[in-house]
């Protein structure tokens, strides 16, 4: 396969089957993706797998703290609001997106089910989570070495 085509073949999941993910799976996952590039070889990463209660509990705090106001808690900075023609991309695509879910625009319910479908992780059985070493919070790189 030509790597172009791998990268036009790739799609975003943003719906799973309450089913569990064999560790077999998770390990292979892993384990592919320890071949990644990092600058200057450090891998700086830390894999945390995520699953059962644990997850059950971190949805719902994630959840809680989105609909009190809570700002969420950046691991480096950034703008939270996107300006000019990225607004309008962003915009486009959720039009797009609630279209084909047939989700009417005054239907606040179901687009604020939506959002919140993302901060409960889109309901996947499993959550895997990167981290990098304290040592490394404002070392950008690591954290880009991470993606």
């Amino acid at each position: 396969m030509q790597f172009s085509q791998l990268i036009k073949a790739r799609k975003s999941i943003r719906g799973y089957l309450p089913k569990p993910v064999p560790r077999e799976v998770i390990e292979e996952i892993i384990e592919v993706a320890k071949w990644a590039p990092s600058s200057m070889n450090t891998q700086p990463w830390y894999v945390h797998v995520v699953a059962g209660d644990v997850l059950d509990k971190i949805r719902q705090g994630n959840s809680d703290n989105m609909m009190k106001g809570v700002p969420p808690k950046r691991d480096f900075p950034m703008k939270e609001a996107y300006e000019g023609i990225h607004r309008r991309r962003q915009v486009d695509i959720a039009i797009q997106l609630f279209e084909a879910m047939g989700i009417e625009r005054d239907d606040k319910e179901r687009r604020t089910d939506w959002v919140m479908r993302g901060f409960r992780q889109f309901d996947a059985p499993v959550s895997i989570v990167i981290t990098v070493d304290k040592a490394l919070e404002h070392d950008t790189i690591a954290h880009f070495d991470c993606g």
